[in-house]
Formats: structure tokens, C-alpha cells, sequence
């Protein structure tokens, strides 16, 4: 009988990749799109995270705070 060789063998089984969560920023209703806020500092295409009390930019980390009641 020959040796079997040790290591990998066959393919690699595949795994899903996740998917991209940047459509979620935007809404259509009619014709019209609404986007998030985005980034004062960054422009657009960069959206601001909503917090419970806070909106915070991932980038260049700018954040604002909301008011207490």
C-alpha cells in the first residue's frame, strides 16, 4: 500500500462571505431618496453610527451628543 501524504487534501469547503450594509443607509419612498446623516468633517459617503444618545463618526471620530431630559 502507498503512504498516504499528510496535510491538506481536497478543497477548502466554502464559506459565505457577509454581505454589504452600506444599503441600509438609504431609504426610497416615490422618488425620492433619503440617506443617514453623514460626517461633517469626512463629506459625504461617510455615515454617521446612531447611538442611543450620540452620533459618532468611525473615521476621524467626530461625535455629537444629545441633549439630557
Amino acid at each position: 500500500m502507498a503512504d498516504k501524504k499528510k496535510g491538506k487534501e481536497g478543497k477548502k469547503p466554502h464559506k459565505n462571505k457577509p454581505t454589504s450594509k452600506k444599503y441600509t443607509k438609504y431609504k426610497i419612498v416615490g422618488e425620492k431618496v433619503t440617506r443617514e446623516r453623514s460626517c461633517p468633517r469626512c463629506g459625504h459617503g461617510v455615515f454617521l453610527m446612531s447611538a442611543k444618545d450620540r452620533v459618532y463618526c468611525g473615521k476621524c471620530h467626530y461625535s455629537e451628543f444629545g441633549s439630557k431630559k
